[in-house]
């Protein structure tokens, strides 16, 4: 664990309307992230909606479509679990520099709820479940909802 998350002052503005995108690999390690990015958003009543694409790649363009066609901000989920290629450092890269890239040109917050991880321990000890340390779905929501 890094640390404990900071804690920020969250006024979401009025009829915001989030987009909860998650990966689909690893369903239950997803579910429960998406769970914690719900928590968040049905904290401060702020609307949503949740869907799903194929993996953690295609999330930048998710959250892009998302932003451009309404959505105040977006949060993104999802696990990039570490394998015996370099597969995982290029997936990583990518996913990281594009959501950075789309919030940078969209001028619109996402959070960054993906996990990179190099075991499924790592990843289970970071979803908000039993035996976790921290709640990265709700911190990547809190963090879109404070930059809101």
């Amino acid at each position: 664990m890094a640390g404990a998350a900071p804690t920020f002052t969250v006024a979401p503005k009025a009829g915001a309307k989030v987009a909860i995108i998650s990966a689909s690999w690893h369903t239950d390690i997803c579910a429960a992230l998406v769970a914690g990015a719900v928590k968040a958003m049905n904290e401060y009543a702020v609307s949503y909606e949740v869907s799903y694409v194929p993996g953690s790649f295609e999330l930048p363009l998710a959250a892009q479509k998302a932003l451009d066609s309404g959505f105040d901000a977006a949060v993104i989920v999802g696990l990039v679990l570490k394998g015996e290629t370099p597969h995982f450092e290029y997936v990583c890269d990518g996913v990281t520099q594009g959501v950075m890239d789309v919030q940078l040109s969209r001028s619109k917050p996402v959070g960054f709820g993906v996990l990179m991880c190099t075991d499924m321990s790592q990843a289970i000890a970071r979803i908000g479940g039993a035996g976790s340390k921290e709640d990265k779905g709700y911190d990547a929501g809190i963090a879109a909802l404070a930059l809101l």
